[in-house]
């Protein structure tokens, strides 16, 4: 009976047992999880504090709304929830101070010394990051486009859009060194703000008064930091090229590529190898969009986004060597753009007539501002697919490939192969190919390239 009476005790005392290791685990699990939310704020907090701060995206808008103003760019209100963020990557040799860049890194960059490359926006991008979660649009705007300037005293004469940012920046050093201020840091960071003020204006101007809630500049050192971070790095090229100007020698077909391989992905715009390959800066551009579709394709593909340790090593390579407007926040950002992290966004090139020369000599790229900015309307508010009529029966018909979202062809490239897309037979292609520059680059995959 005595034993009954043990066994009768021990069902209680076994359910005790369990409710209180049920108890330790989720307390365990609470803390691991508040654990983690906590270093999420931290390194969101250290990235926040250790990226150079600009007024860059206030004077921009506040100089060109001003009476006084030489520039006709007016204040853009926001008129819904989306975000606008442009992205600049500039091509001087120096960081953010306007430091020379130590040597062993220049020699990785294959970029020359700090005497070239000055401060103009070699790469320019319009990032749409709508407010319900929905597919992002990136928008490139070629570097050389001739257009107007705005956002500096003098503005309004035409120029590649890239240069506005170094007309600003002389303007400006140029005004305070000669109203008397040394010449010291606090004169070249204004002189700083004010070439990115005027390369915000001016593509805003450009892109049809297009509002620009926040930008952020990228060094080509925070580039190679951060490739070196998160390297390999898978790409694809279409057929093997080299250049020996970039440093670039890649295979055809997909390959994994290091940090300062990638430095040579992104900047290739001939090919030394072939003088019969047309190889141009437009599909450079391209190169650019298929270079972060891949990185973003790979960071999800790793977990990378869910790594914070990972995720550490990458923002902190990059928050020294940039700049961004001051209400920029990181976690903001990251809740609003998930679908880039998802790989849900789409790159397009906007278009040009064809090459030229400026007065002044300059080979540039001609532009019909209208056609631009109609298709910048179209990519940032795409006009809903119609619904399928009710009364039709059958199999539904094969998709036609949809037109690029340039517009129509110009004259220069009418007789250009549309870009040609060949997805995978699969549930989720590995790569996805693209002929040329020209129509809407996918995220979600590879991306094969010229």
């Amino acid at each position: 009976m005595a034993e009954q009476g043990s066994g009768a005790g021990a069902g209680p005392a076994r359910r005790r047992r369990w409710l209180r290791a049920v108890l330790i685990v989720a307390t365990v699990l609470a803390l691991a999880g508040a654990g983690a939310v906590v270093y999420v704020v931290q390194l969101a907090g250290r990235f926040n504090a250790n990226v150079h701060r600009s007024d860059a995206l206030s004077e921009a808008f506040a100089e060109t709304a001003s009476p006084s103003a030489t520039a006709s760019t007016p204040s853009v209100p926001k008129l819904s929830k989306d975000t606008n963020i442009l992205i600049m990557g500039l091509d001087s040799r120096l960081d953010e101070n306007g430091r020379p860049l130590p040597q062993d890194i220049q020699n990785a960059l294959h970029a020359g010394d700090d005497s070239g490359g000055f401060y103009n926006a070699n790469v320019l991008m319009l990032v749409h990051i709508p407010a319900d979660g929905s597919r992002s649009t990136a928008i490139s705007v070629p570097r050389d486009d001739y257009v107007q300037t705005a956002g500096f005293p003098g503005a309004g004469f035409k120029t590649k859009v890239k240069e506005a940012y170094s007309y600003g920046f002389a303007a400006k050093q140029a005004a305070l060194l000669g109203a008397g201020r040394p010449n010291d840091d606090a004169t070249y960071q204004a002189a700083r703000d004010a070439g990115r003020a005027a390369e915000l204006a001016t593509v805003s101007a450009f892109l049809g008064g297009v509002r620009i809630d926040h930008f952020v500049e990228i060094t080509m050192v925070a580039f190679y930091q951060v490739a070196r971070a998160i390297a390999p790095i898978t790409v694809c090229v279409n057929r093997a090229t080299q250049d020996t100007f970039s440093g670039a020698d890649f295979r055809a077909g997909t390959q994994q590529i290091d940090a300062q391989q990638a430095m040579a992905f992104v900047r290739q715009r001939r090919d030394t190898s072939d003088p019969t390959y047309d190889f141009t800066d437009l599909d450079r551009t391209r190169r650019q969009q298929a270079f972060i579709v891949s990185v973003l394709h790979q960071l999800k593909q790793a977990g990378t986004f869910t790594n914070l340790p990972k995720m550490e090593a990458v923002l902190d390579a990059v928050s020294k060597n940039m700049a961004v407007d001051r209400s920029l926040d990181l976690l903001t950002l990251a809740q609003q753009a998930t679908s880039l992290t998802g790989g849900n966004i789409s790159f397009s090139t906007l278009p040009i007539l064809g090459f030229g020369t400026s007065p002044d000599g300059a080979s540039v790229n001609l532009v019909d501002v209208a056609q631009i900015q109609a298709t910048v309307r179209a990519l940032l508010a795409p006009t809903p697919p119609p619904a399928p009529k009710a009364t039709r029966t059958g199999p539904a018909p094969t998709a036609a490939p949809s037109s690029p979202a340039a517009g129509p062809a110009s004259p220069s490239s009418a007789a250009a192969p549309a870009p040609t897309a060949t997805p995978s037979r699969t549930a989720a292609p590995t790569t996805t190919t693209y002929a040329d520059w020209q129509g809407q680059l996918q995220g979600g995959s590879v991306p094969c390239v010229k």
